[in-house]
């Protein structure tokens, strides 16, 4: 049974992405958070979302600005091994607080207060039209990379900054994905590699059907997304998604999940 809930959740999240407009790590990450402990689901969320991008390189990648892709692209991919790194650290860390409640420990680590956060800031980012609509010059760009490819590296959290920097480029629609996308490959891979030790732990007799049913689920969804439906971004639902994010969010933090 939790290997069919598993698989579920993550098509559904996966797919849900070309209705509310949010990105597609943005609802995989709170979706295997349910499941799997925090470094293993940021880990798996690396994954899938890596995978959909290379699916997405090779339909639009000719279309990238290099010089773009330098100027941010390289800070970042030196900025996503530092995150990842700091995601390593805090998740060896002990708890700050345990508690009981309804005759249940719940525990605040490091760990989960961080992701949290960010999960909350992020989701308020792609929610709130203000906050959207924020732009910053292209003089910028190498600190862009720097935020981006950190926050991207410690929490998979990249899309909305690394957007916020690239709007002022003059960039064409295809020039716009095709350069994020390459941005977004390359703090993957960064992810990735030191993420390996995250899969190095694992007990795999146990966690690796489930592991795997939610990968190849979520990138089921990705996929069929593409092909069945339009980008498009239905506001209720968007603000639907919106809620249960912060809800997810607010239970990190809070030590229940």
């Amino acid at each position: 049974m939790d290997l069919i809930l598993i698989a579920a959740v993550a098509l559904f999240a996966s797919f849900l992405t070309f209705f509310s407009g949010f990105g597609l790590g943005t609802l995989l990450l709170p979706a295997f958070v349910v499941f799997f402990d925090v470094p293993v689901a940021v880990a798996l969320t690396a994954v899938v979302h890596f995978a959909n991008n290379l699916f997405k390189l090779v339909l639009v990648g000719k279309h990238a600005d290099r010089d773009v892709v330098f100027r941010f692209g390289v800070p970042a991919l030196a900025a996503a091994f530092v995150g990842s790194a700091f995601l390593v650290r805090l998740a060896g860390a002990e708890g700050w607080l345990t508690y009981s409640l309804a005759g249940r420990e719940f525990s605040i680590t490091p760990l989960k207060l961080t992701i949290g956060v960010l999960m909350l800031g992020f989701a308020l980012m792609d929610l709130l039209p203000r906050l959207r609509r924020i732009s910053v010059p292209p003089k910028y760009l190498p600190l862009g990379g720097l935020l981006s490819g950190f926050f991207g590296g410690l929490s998979g959290h990249q899309g909305a900054l690394r957007s916020a920097f690239l709007i002022k480029c003059g960039l064409t629609r295809e020039g716009f994905i095709a350069t994020g996308v390459i941005i977004a490959c390359m703090v993957d891979v960064a992810r990735l590699t030191v993420y390996t030790e995250s899969f190095l732990a694992l007990e795999w007799r146990t966690h690796g059907l489930p592991l795997a049913a939610g990968v190849a689920a979520a990138l089921a969804g990705a996929l069929a997304g593409k092909r069945l439906l339009p980008k498009v971004t239905i506001p209720a639902i968007q603000q639907l998604v919106g809620v249960l994010l912060l809800l997810v969010s607010l239970g990190l933090i809070a030590g229940l999940i």
